[in-house]
């Protein structure tokens, strides 16, 4: 009698809904080499360009307008360690076929999966508040009321992340990702120092205050936001990414973390250029968008907010996908972007709820949003650390990842690297 095997659901969703088999061909069929690296792009640009949202842009913004050029060291700084860990993460989603939580779930059991989720989710829900809140912001500005953009989004972005396919939403994000370019003309608009931009960009300078380590870390926070790291893993394993596509992978990686950089860069410049110099303080990305315009003209107020409503409806796609992504591993279900959508799923009503219910506490009348995002940043510096732990000792685990262990070089680096982050997070804990 033949032995009939049951296919897990995440597989037969994938069969089904044909999540890219046109992807799979190219890396098989060993064409080119632009056709082996379009067949890999995605989870390192979305990942990388997704952390310039609206809590990005704003901690970015308040970084230049606050401190000048004196702190923009800390962008090229977090720009390389958002490199380093990206490409770890990657390569144990290639080697394990699994997400970070699922990963945790497995080798060290339900609990601390458990743990997993309600950190990432603790840690994640301001910064889908924060999205949100930045298109209210984007849309504030020609008029719109929160309780009308806020939910309307939240609609569309629904729709599009459940009943479209992984290839269909994955376009439309990555063509999302375009709006983003526009902060790099900003950057040049504002005619900055650029003699200014390039020492304090290579060589460090302290803060003398407690705001400024704040600062720091808010900016080490929303550049190596823990929701990033694990939705890159995930995400790799969703595109079935697999070791032998890591050479390319890290290409995308490597493109994704440098444009991160260069635009968190562009908006601390085109502040510190402007605002700072005119000696004006914002609260937010549209106080800045607002405040560029007797400085910079109108042109740079229309780039500024175009690119924050670009940004938030790319993150508000993203981090509930990430933490979707985190809570239906955890769960042990089905994680993946090309799930039946006729039936059921987890994954789905998990993004849903997430949805739902940042986009109902943006639409509260009078909330105060700035603090939740702001602080939302520096919740993510202090619980990085815990995440890039795990990620240590799981790339370094035999058992685990099989032959595709990191080096001893990538052992170093990335304990080097996890002394750094504990050094700014304790400077903030002690100043």
């Amino acid at each position: 009698m033949k032995k009939i095997v049951r296919k897990h659901p995440h597989a037969i969703a994938h069969h089904k809904r044909g999540i890219a088999a046109r992807f799979s061909q190219f890396r098989v069929k060993g064409l080119s080499w632009l056709a082996a690296f379009m067949a890999v792009l995605g989870p390192g640009l979305l990942a990388g360009l997704s952390d310039d949202d609206p809590a990005g842009i704003t901690t970015y913004s308040i970084l230049g307008t606050d401190y000048g050029y004196r702190l923009l060291w800390i962008i090229p700084f977090s720009t390389i360690l958002l490199v380093q860990f990206h490409m770890m993460a990657v390569r144990i989603g290639a080697a394990t076929g699994q997400g970070f939580v699922a990963v945790i779930r497995q080798h060290w059991g339900r609990t601390w999966g458990y743990a997993a989720v309600i950190g990432l989710l603790f840690a994640n829900f301001g910064t889908i508040c924060a999205e949100y809140a930045g298109i209210a912001a984007a849309l504030g500005l020609i008029g719109v009321p929160a309780w009308i953009s806020a939910p309307l989004a939240g609609i569309l972005i629904c729709l599009v992340v459940v009943l479209g396919s992984f290839h269909r939403i994955e376009k439309i994000l990555l063509f999302i990702s375009a709006t983003l370019a526009l902060y790099i003309v900003d950057g040049i608009l504002a005619a900055p120092d650029w003699a200014a931009v390039a020492h304090y960009s290579l060589i460090p300078h302290l803060p003398d205050d407690q705001a400024g380590w704040i600062a720091i870390a808010a900016t080490l926070g929303t550049t190596l936001a823990p929701w990033g790291l694990a939705f890159i893993q995930s995400y790799a394993v969703d595109k079935k990414i697999s070791v032998n596509n890591l050479r390319w992978e890290q290409v995308d990686v490597v493109i994704g973390s440098l444009l991160t950089g260069i635009i968190g860069i562009a908006i601390a410049v085109a502040c510190a250029s402007t605002l700072n110099k005119s000696g004006i303080h914002i609260a937010n990305a549209s106080d800045a968008a607002l405040a560029l315009k007797p400085l910079a003209g109108s042109f740079a107020t229309v780039l500024f907010g175009v690119g924050l409503l670009g940004a938030s409806l790319l993150a508000a796609a993203i981090v509930p996908v990430a933490t979707a992504y985190s809570i239906a591993e955890g769960m042990g279900a089905p994680a993946s972007l090309d799930l039946d959508a006729k039936h059921f799923q987890f994954f789905y009503a998990a993004f849903i709820l997430l949805t739902v219910a940042a986009v109902s506490v943006v639409s509260i009348p009078g909330l105060p949003l700035i603090p939740l995002i702001y602080s939302s940043q520096v919740v993510n510096a202090v619980l990085l650390p815990l995440h890039v732990i795990a990620l240590l000792l799981i790339a370094q685990n035999t058992e685990i990842m099989g032959t595709s262990v990191i080096g001893l070089k990538s052992r170093l680096a990335g304990l080097c690297s996890l002394l750094l982050i504990l050094a700014c997070v304790f400077a903030l804990s002690f100043t």
